[in-house]
């Protein structure tokens, strides 16, 4: 349950927005900022965001259950503020701001300082043409060597799984058109995951996804991520999305070892060694499991048609075609 606290709703059109080196149009959307015990900077984060988007930029807060003030901080600064009773997780609150949402694009940052409003300008640079804009942070700007090299691997499996190449798969800022966010809510788990199920969904599903890179600041106060137990999270969100919309891609690697096994069990009873057991139970295992995968690619096939359908009707509305890109700025 959350409840929506008296700060009036700010109007959220299109503003043009005059900056250094050109005039900018921003199309309207609603910043959603997921926020937990982020008090010593939220204020800051909204007043950035102002002074950047525009005085008349939506700005909705989702506070997790804070207990050090941020709600008073988020509505003092001028934003919607949507609160939580108690913890629900990054997850939860995402979606919740997504809900609370009314432009026609969602822009997802934290709370915590590392993303500037400078920065989600340059995503929105690109919003209408494409999709879902995604920050693509510079490697040594992360936290840790250690970080950098989960990411990368990461960034790695992810790709393999889509078939596209993902330049940061964690990238907690990015730019949705809000019916596809919504689209995805049941996805979406309660935890760290949120960005990693939006990208491989969006890929996997068509929509057009472009990564443009900036530079994360140092955050305000220590990060809630944790390497080991929110790792294998991340790694069960990936093989959950890949099984989801493109099942092969797990189930073909999964029958090749008993069939490789197989195999060579065959060729050693050939040759004189006793395996013919071994070699027809690895045989038919690896028939069971890409018979298991084959089902799923239909049942597959058949959301797929309706996803089809829907970016056929946008595409008829004047968007492009679904594509996959990154930007050097």
């Amino acid at each position: 349950m959350t409840i929506q606290l008296v700060a009036p709703p700010l109007p959220h059109a299109a503003n043009t927005v005059s900056n250094t080196s050109r005039i900018r149009t921003i199309p309207s959307v609603t910043v959603v900022i997921p926020a937990f015990n982020e008090a010593a900077v939220i204020a800051e984060v909204i007043a950035d965001l102002r002074d950047t988007l525009g005085q008349n930029a939506d700005i909705v807060v989702v506070d997790d259950g804070s207990s050090d003030g941020t709600v008073l901080k988020a509505i003092e600064a001028g934003a919607r503020v949507v609160s939580a009773p108690y913890n629900t997780g990054n997850g939860a609150a995402v979606k919740s701001g997504i809900r609370a949402a009314t432009g026609e694009f969602v822009a997802i940052m934290d709370g915590d300082g590392q993303h500037k409003a400078s920065d989600l300008l340059k995503l929105l640079d690109f919003a209408g043409p494409y999709d879902m804009v995604v920050g693509a942070r510079d490697p040594k700007t992360q936290a840790s060597s250690l970080r950098r090299m989960a990411n990368a691997f990461y960034n790695k499996l992810a790709s393999y799984m889509t078939g596209r190449k993902i330049d940061d798969l964690t990238s907690g800022m990015r730019v949705i058109r809000r019916s596809i966010a919504q689209e995805f809510l049941p996805l979406l788990p309660n935890g760290f995951s949120t960005p990693t199920t939006l990208t491989m969904s969006c890929l996997r599903s068509g929509y057009s996804v472009l990564y443009v890179p900036f530079e994360a600041h140092k955050r305000v106060g220590q990060s809630k991520i944790r390497m080991l137990s929110d790792g294998v999270k991340f790694l069960t969100i990936i093989f959950k999305i890949s099984t989801l919309f493109s099942p092969l891609k797990v189930f073909l690697p999964v029958a090749a070892m008993p069939a490789a096994g197989a195999l060579t069990a065959f060729v050693a009873s050939i040759l004189g060694a006793s395996m013919w057991s071994l070699a027809i139970f690895l045989c038919m295992s690896a028939v069971m499991i890409l018979g298991l995968g084959l089902v799923s690619e239909q049942i597959c096939a058949m959301r797929f048609e309706r996803i089809d359908s829907q970016t056929e009707e946008t595409i008829n509305r004047g968007m492009v075609q679904p594509l996959v890109g990154e930007v050097t700025l």
